[in-house]
């Protein structure tokens, strides 16, 4: 609707002649209104980003009683129909690398991102090679520190080499065809504002946020906010069940749907518009699928409950 009026005001534009001040209000209030429903639009939940060829799976090589195989890894992502992978791993997996990308493309799942040194060591080098040989372009996630309670001066400094750090990444990244995303685990690297703040004097095109909402309990209060801060650098969104206090009370991760804040959560992103990727993880010693599966129906049930309590 909002797209057909768009195009119906567009057209009378171009047909009119504004050659008079009643025209040209007229045609304003037309773009007024249109702006009024897209912006009511936006406020509404988008339940659309949670769909499941959206969602990518998350913390499930390492994090897996099951220590699966590539290919068994695959199948388990084919049974649920999970068709985008965010791949972690440790040293156990670097061997595997070019076996995991094989296969994950013979099924037909993307590899959307990729946990990154945090420095271009020659770990960092060669997933570049191997991205480029296998002609992917996964996110790039990257950690840092830093102490949340330097002084400015201190700050500053700071912010200087971590940004030639991650220049240096983002360097090489672009050049692969991938972007890097600042991944929230605590310290002063892992507060929203502060990854804006050096995203700004980072300057690069390819550089923006990846926010995980396990590392964020103690930012529920302000999510809104933080939401609305990050949004013009969002390239990934991971979910969790939300619990207030949750990190400080031994439930830092927990199924969706079991998190006292979830429908809170869930219906604030939901209302973002954002149309990225969306992850949902393990990041435990279970069984990858059985909590992904609790992820998945979590997820499906809060949102049918966001949706069906529309007016």
């Amino acid at each position: 609707m909002l797209q057909t009026q768009f195009l119906e005001i567009t057209a009378s534009f171009r047909c009119q002649r504004i050659g008079s001040l009643s025209a040209a209000i007229v045609l304003l209030a037309g773009f007024s209104s249109l702006l009024v429903g897209l912006t009511a639009r936006g406020q509404e939940f988008q339940g659309a980003m949670f769909r499941d060829e959206n969602l990518v799976a998350w913390c499930i090589v390492p994090f897996d009683s099951q220590k699966r195989t590539p290919e068994q890894r695959a199948q388990m992502l084919d049974e649920l129909g999970i068709r985008k992978l965010a791949y972690d791993y440790r040293a156990e997996h670097v061997p595997s690398f070019d076996e995991e990308i094989a296969t994950m493309k013979k099924h037909g799942i993307e590899f959307t991102a990729w946990w990154f040194p945090t420095v271009l060591n020659d770990e960092a080098k060669h997933i570049l090679s191997l991205i480029k040989k296998h002609e992917i372009h996964p996110q790039l996630w990257v950690m840092g520190g830093g102490d949340p309670a330097m002084n400015e001066e201190q700050t500053k400094a700071f912010i200087e080499s971590e940004v030639k750090r991650i220049r240096e990444i983002a360097a090489a990244a672009q050049d692969a065809g991938c972007q890097v995303a600042l991944y929230n685990h605590g310290a002063w690297f892992g507060i929203p504002e502060n990854q804006v703040r050096l995203i700004n004097a980072i300057d690069m095109p390819n550089v923006g946020i990846v926010y995980n909402l396990h590392h964020a309990h103690d930012q529920l209060d302000r999510l809104p906010s933080i939401l609305k801060t990050i949004q013009p650098y969002l390239l990934a969104i991971n979910l969790n069940g939300m619990q207030t206090d949750g990190e400080r009370l031994g439930k830092k991760i927990l199924p969706i749907g079991q998190g006292d804040r979830d429908r809170e959560v869930i219906q604030l992103i939901g209302k973002t518009g954002f149309q990225g990727p969306v992850g949902i993880l393990n990041h435990t010693d279970l069984d990858a699928m059985v909590r992904l599966k609790e992820n998945l129906d979590g997820l499906r049930t809060v949102a049918k409950e966001i949706a069906a309590s529309k007016p």
